[in-house]
């Protein structure tokens, strides 16, 4: 289920950089976390301070953090990319029984309160877009951590809640299955689905495991980058990375604890902004199809005469790529892979 950049031509440009977040870490890590390819932070603990970012400042490193008195203190400070919602407002949130002192879980935040702070964050610095990370309910439907009332409509409104929508769903390290390695796919179900709601309004980015989290289970680097691919084929602009590991012990930067796995993402990542230009660039629909034999693969054509492919199932599968971007040619490029592959029938 590994994804395959191939190309027929492919010219070196100069791109905007592909979003590539990491959530949520101390600032005194930001060189680290560019040396393995990541260029944004997102969220601050108990922040934004001064310190915070003038040590993010220093770095070099931007951030998405939430608008307080303080951060808008800084609104001429480019290192401000942008401002944030809470996190997860389609959850259950935490509440105190004033019978008990219990804690426990209530409703979601309601989609009307989400999409009036957009407005009123944006009233108050327009320059800058808000991000909305919504929950594993946008694709899991056997997730019960929505709270009492809820529904899969309410996402259509909130939506309308940021400029970027994101989403987070772990299948490896999150998923309360026996063979989470079977549904990396729900990856994309998530991003299809707000690509519906959204209407083509707004941008959508989702997060990415990469740590056990809190639970015994850790995807692999290949499961890793399958769901990377995954969601960069399904329409997400920007990828955001929890690192974190709560159980058997907290460890705030897992990802900088775990050599193999740091090794992996930032090849995959120095790989992604190699390609940013045509990553970002618009699909090319009817150019090429796909069919495949034990199981789907998902493709897109982008600017360059790029196809990025990726395997939708834990499975083997034989691909044959066909249309008319490949007439004419006797072989393609495998991106990065040093191989080529001959076309056969490309004047058909």
């Amino acid at each position: 289920m590994i994804g395959l950049a191939i190309t027929l031509a492919c010219a070196a440009v100069t791109a905007k950089p592909f979003p590539i977040a990491v959530w949520l870490q101390e600032p005194s890590n930001a060189a680290k976390y560019k040396a393995a390819g990541f260029n944004l932070y997102i969220g601050l603990w108990q922040g934004p301070t001064e310190a915070q970012l003038s040590e993010l400042k220093r770095q070099q490193m931007p951030v998405i953090c939430e608008q307080t008195a303080l951060g808008l203190k800084h609104k001429s400070d480019p290192i401000i990319y942008g401002w944030m919602h809470q996190d997860e407002p389609d959850n259950a949130q935490p509440v105190k029984d004033p019978a008990t002192g219990r804690d426990g879980y209530g409703p979601c935040v309601p989609p009307s309160k989400i999409v009036a702070e957009y407005r009123a964050i944006k009233e108050a610095d327009p320059s800058r877009p808000v991000i909305l990370n919504l929950g594993q309910g946008v694709a899991n439907d056997e997730w019960i951590g929505r709270g009492n009332g809820s529904s899969l409509k309410d996402y259509e409104t909130y939506v309308n809640g940021g400029d970027i929508v994101s989403y987070d769903i772990y299948p490896i390290a999150g998923l309360p299955k026996p063979d989470p390695e079977n549904y990396l796919w729900m990856v994309a179900k998530g991003l299809d689905r707000m690509g519906g709601w959204m209407h083509g309004k707004g941008t959508r980015w989702n997060c990415i495991e990469c740590t056990r989290i809190d639970g015994n289970r850790k995807a692999r680097p290949e499961q890793v980058r399958s769901e990377v691919w995954m969601s960069i084929i399904h329409g997400s602009k920007g990828l955001i990375y929890f690192v974190h590991q709560f159980k058997p012990t907290f460890d705030e930067h897992a990802l900088l604890d775990d050599p193999e796995m740091l090794a992996a993402v930032t090849k995959l990542n120095t790989q992604i902004q190699s390609l940013s230009d045509p990553i970002q660039s618009p699909d090319l629909p009817g150019l090429v199809s796909v069919s495949s034999t034990q199981a789907p693969v998902d493709a897109v054509v982008k600017k360059g005469k790029i196809i990025f492919s990726v395997g939708m199932r834990n499975a083997a599968t034989r691909a044959t790529f066909s249309g008319a971007l490949l007439r004419g040619a006797k072989q393609v490029e495998v991106v990065d892979e040093a191989r080529t592959i001959p076309v056969v029938g490309g004047n058909d």
